[in-house]
């Protein structure tokens, strides 16, 4: 069976814009609701949202603080995954 053409992609209706309406509102829910929980509000969190798959990035504080982000996000309506590539502070990468 041949891979079907963009325009014929049965997972999105019509031209596309749609979901890329809902990925915008889901994007606003999850930073409304990491802006209004008192462990996620001062931390440096950026959602991004594509296909319906929350994408955290950023810095916070501590590991339970990156793992409230991940649940807040996935307590989101309609989020089908969350991706926390969140790190910590004072984690750094090759030398020290």
């Amino acid at each position: 069976m041949p891979w079907p053409f963009p325009e014929n992609n049965p997972f999105v209706g019509g031209d596309g814009a749609h979901d890329d309406d809902h990925d915008l509102r889901l994007a606003a829910l999850v930073a409304q609701r990491l802006s209004a929980d008192w462990a996620t509000r001062r931390q440096q969190i950026s959602v991004s949202v594509q296909n319906r798959v929350v994408i955290l990035t950023g810095m916070v504080g501590d590991p339970n603080t990156r793992q409230a982000a991940g649940e807040l996000a996935w307590d989101v309506p309609g989020v089908f995954d969350v991706c926390n590539a969140l790190t910590l502070y004072g984690r750094r990468r090759g030398r020290r």
